[in-house]
Order: C-alpha cells, then structure tokens, then sequence
C-alpha cells in the first residue's frame, strides 16, 4: 500500500480506502500475480478455439476446466462456443492435452509468437 501511495501520491489509509470502496462497488474484483509461464519452463502458448460435437457442450466445458493447462477460457458467440489459452512444457505435452479432448471437440490450435499488447486495463 505505501509503494501504491507514494506512486499516486496519497496516503496509506487514503488509498486504503479508496482500494476498499472500489472493491464494494465491484470495480476491483480480485488482486493477481502476472507470472511469466516461461520462467516455468512452459515454452509454449497456444489460442485453442474448442467446438464440442452435439451433446457435448458440459462434458468439454469441465473437460477443460480439469485440464490445468488450460490457465484461461471463455465462452465467446460463433462457431466455436470456447477460447482457451493454453500453457505447455512441449509439443508432445500440447498433443496429449489436445488428444484428451478429441473423442468430444474439434479444436483449432494457433501458437503465440508474442504479445504486441500485454493484458492491461480498458481506458478510464
């Protein structure tokens, strides 16, 4: 909090306070860790755009939801109902994840070169 202050340049309590509020109204929902994936050995990261067959919308959804590799996915409009990000040691590792998901979704795999705009907040 006094790192926050001093670079916003109020108080402790003030910004304490402020923190608080903008949590009761629901404007902040959750503090996180940016961890760089890489720095734990996962080398690669894949946009993964899932589409269960008929009649296997839940099963894929907890599929993916079990499947710690997956570190994100949303449930987006159009052919395919999810967008997963994925994190793996290997392309071996990729295959195996993406195979656990084969008897029940097609999935379409593009791997991240890079980022041209790291996550960040809309404009305020």
């Amino acid at each position: 909090m006094a790192e926050l202050a001093r670079l916003v340049g109020m108080s402790g309590p003030s910004v304490a306070e402020r923190l608080r509020r903008l949590q009761d109204i629901g404007v902040i929902s959750r503090f996180a860790v940016d961890v760089d994936t890489r720095a734990l050995g996962y080398q690669i990261r894949a946009m993964v755009r899932i589409r269960p067959l008929p009649g296997k919308l839940h099963l894929v959804e907890r599929l993916i939801r079990d499947t710690p590799q997956f570190i994100e996915c949303d449930k987006i409009t159009g052919d395919d109902p999810f967008l997963a990000r994925l994190v793996v040691h290997s392309i071996e590792e990729m295959d195996d994840v993406l195979e656990g998901l084969s008897e029940h979704a097609v999935t379409s795999t593009a791997v991240i070169k890079g980022s041209s705009v790291p996550r960040r907040l809309p404009p305020l």
